[in-house]
């Protein structure tokens, strides 16, 4: 009945009709209830610990924090705030709520701590969201009779569960992120992997080797294991790893696209997961892409990783390959784009460690751009091109009824995170594709590359002689994933409303409004956020919505909170000054007559995620915009489209095929579930680029007399704690 909008007072007056007093006692408030339950989380060394309980009952209600049975000194309020956390504030949480002459715990909660030498901007600062895997196991080499110890881990709220896994099947007992196998044997050595998971999502650790030597062998055993250890490969460091994903759908003068922005959510996480400093932007101009790309150069230096992944319209003339923004002119030349050889010269001069660019969009000859830009790149050894489609061919995507993948990051994304080297896992991607029937003989991922050296996206970082300089660099782009906190609006009716912040992508905002307190003489309460910048992109109609989908958020809709009014405000990277919004509160009171009564707040969070970089501004001088416009393609010279003659159907197969092709700029469908062309089912697009894509549970624990205010001591398991807590409270006849 809830998730159908009916209230408690409904209920009441439905039980009321039925006679029914048993359950009308049951639902009769109590003195003193919890309302928010604080959950479990698992996080960082040094970075910031909330636990929330809220509470309210017929007097002022006073708060008390444990960490197992004993006291958290001047932990009186509502909130528990650790800044910074450390290893030593780990362990079993508890909060003890009085009002009067009774009392209540909320649930028991877990908080685990990891020791992580990241560097600043993981983007882990918002824990609501998806999971985040910040420690993937090593390769291991020991010898028969000793401990073998491996080791992940993954922050999140609710707290991660994990399952090792030895050559694909479990580790009976092994669902700690920590695993130890004393006195190990060789029956022990194998391939292991971890699979972490929480309510709505699972993910996997890197796959390594675990070798067990015989230390006791003699000879020729023992040389063979000194030999192996001998040539090992010698493992790789990154001094830091920095990815701009750019996905550009909405364009103001071209076909729309979708799959982009699916495309750059999926690889976000990914990279994420291999420790990447990542900034994640959708529909950029032209300005906001140089001066994006121009905060992304200042975070390399030497012997930094960095990634630049783009999906949207692009073409490529005389092997140089142009980025269209949303608001290039219909036609549009290179002095509207940006080239991506200019940026590859710009990264260079860094001396970065490996210059990975992933290209998904079309590569065909913009027959009206006749420039021949002349880039003359250093010769190194770490330079890797991935372009999604080969030279003079269109790039595809798959389309359903719902959102889904462009045809590369559909088999990107499942070998992205294997331990090897980058060109390998790119190899084995162009396999994948090519069994692809739907784009068979039509699209084929092209590598080039100059890396010399087994350079890898997992390899591990470790700063450089330069890490000071590397830190300062890495709080500038910390800033593109700095969320508002969450906060509590007190309004003069006595209502309470909780309002939280979502990221989706680095310039794309969740707003949520939750009701914590209503009033009793209230029969109806609703708050809704309104009066945003005009600088926004926020689409009045599609506000302040009853689920996350019907204001477009469809990525992180499962990891959002439930019976709130969701608003998605995206192009931050507009903002000027900071954002200012007003809550504002509508109710009745039974006693008027339900006569509508409206309460208002202003809020200001000032600038949240990539609005602080200010990506609106003017274009800077000396930045990539002097060596992505080409000299001899004046801006004033008028810029022309592809003509009529490209903008035709023609049709190829048979209705048997269910294929039907048109040429480039526009749509290819290959239907692949059955059904009438131009019907329901999966289909395949082309386009310039793109075409179409796309809590822990409470446990209410009431008050007793003779129970100890004090909560018993946590254990290992909080499933076991908590039933030992329950069985000894001293339950009495009402």
């Amino acid at each position: 009945m809830g998730d159908r909008g009916c209230t408690a007072g409904h209920l009441l007056d439905y039980l009321q009709t039925l006679g029914n007093s048993e359950a009308l006692q049951c639902l009769k408030p109590s003195a003193l209830q919890i309302l928010i339950q604080p959950q479990s989380v698992a996080l960082i060394s040094g970075h910031n610990l909330r636990l929330s309980c809220h509470a309210v009952g017929k007097s002022p209600v006073q708060y008390q924090w444990f960490k197992s049975k004993e006291e958290v000194p001047n932990s009186f309020y509502s909130d528990l705030v650790i800044s910074p956390v450390y290893l030593k504030d780990a362990g079993f949480y508890i909060c003890r709520v009085n009002c009067g002459g009774t009392f209540e715990f909320s649930q028991w909660v877990q908080v685990d701590v990891l020791n992580v030498s990241v560097s600043c901007g993981q983007g882990y600062h918002s824990l609501e969201g998806r999971l985040k895997l910040v420690i993937q196991p090593q390769s291991q080499r020991t010898y028969v009779g000793e401990t073998l110890q491996m080791e992940c881990g993954a922050v999140g709220r609710p707290i991660p569960r994990y399952q090792w896994h030895r050559n694909g099947a479990p580790v009976p007992n092994a669902t700690r992120r920590k695993l130890a196998i004393p006195h190990s044997t060789q029956d022990h050595a194998g391939r292991y992997r971890c699979e972490i998971s929480s309510s709505t999502e699972r993910m996997w650790t890197n796959e390594v080797d675990v070798a067990i030597d015989d230390v006791y062998a003699i000879g020729g055993v023992l040389g063979s294991s000194e030999f192996l250890l001998n040539n090992v490969p010698e493992q790789l460091y990154a001094t830091d790893k920095v990815a701009l994903l750019i996905g550009n759908l909405s364009y103001q003068n071209h076909p729309r696209l979708k799959a982009p922005m699916v495309d750059v959510y999926d690889l976000t996480n990914l990279l994420r997961q291999l420790n990447f400093q990542v900034v994640s932007l959708l529909d950029l101009t032209e300005s906001e892409m140089r001066n994006a790309v121009d905060e992304f150069l200042s975070l390399l230096h030497k012997g930094v990783y960095g990634l630049l992944y783009y999906a949207g319209h692009g073409y490529e003339n005389y092997g140089n390959s142009f980025m269209v923004p949303v608001d290039a002119p219909s036609p549009y030349r290179s002095a509207n784009c940006l080239c991506v050889q200019s940026i590859l010269k710009l990264m260079q001069e860094k001396e970065t460690g490996l210059n990975v660019f992933l290209l998904d969009m079309c590569r065909k000859r913009n027959i009206h751009d006749d420039s021949a830009p002349n880039i003359v790149l250093r010769v190194t050894a770490n330079i890797v091109f991935g372009y999604a489609t080969c030279q003079d061919a269109e790039a595809f995507e798959l389309s359903s009824s719902g959102l889904t993948n462009g045809v590369f990051v559909k088999f990107l994304k499942r070998r992205l995170l294997d331990d090897e080297k980058i060109t390998v896992v790119l190899d084995r991607v162009a396999e994948d594709m090519g069994q692809f029937d739907a784009t068979k003989g039509k699209q084929a991922l092209e590598i080039r590359s100059s890396l010399s050296d087994r350079r890898a996206l997992t390899d591990p970082i470790l700063p450089g002689d330069s890490a000071d300089l590397a830190h300062a660099r890495s709080l500038q782009w910390a800033k593109a994933h700095e969320l508002p906190e969450s906060m509590c609006l007190n309004f003069d009716c006595g209502a309470q409303i909780k309002l939280g912040f979502a990221a989706e992508f680095s310039n794309v905002l969740v707003i949520y409004t939750h009701i914590v307190k209503k009033p009793e003489d209230m029969s109806f309460l609703q708050a809704h956020v309104t009066d945003f910048s005009q600088d926004l992109d926020v689409d009045p109609k599609e506000m302040n919505r009853e689920t996350p989908e019907e204001t477009g958020i469809y990525l992180l809709s499962s990891n959002l909170p439930q019976h709130c009014l969701y608003t998605r405000v995206s192009s931050l990277q507009k903002l000027r000054e900071e954002l200012v919004f007003t809550v504002c509160l509508q109710g009745t009171f039974t006693a008027m007559d339900d006569e509508s009564v409206h309460w208002t707040k202003s809020v200001d969070i000032g600038k949240p995620l990539i609005a602080r970089l200010d990506l609106n501004r003017a274009v800077r001088r000396n930045s990539c915009l002097q060596t992505c416009m080409m000299p001899h393609s004046p801006s004033h010279s008028p810029c022309h489209s592809p003509g009529p003659e490209h903008h035709h159907h023609h049709h190829c197969g048979s209705p048997q095929d269910h294929n039907r092709l048109l040429p480039q700029g526009h749509y290819l469908d290959v239907h692949e579930h059955q059904g009438a062309v131009g019907g329901c089912g999966d289909s395949l697009y082309v386009g310039q680029s793109h075409s179409e894509a796309a809590c822990d549970s409470s446990c209410g624990l009431s008050s007793s007399p003779g129970r100890l205010s004090v909560p018993i001591e946590a254990t290992d398991d909080i499933h076991e704690l908590q039933t030992v807590f329950i069985n000894s409270l001293q339950l009495q006849q009402q």
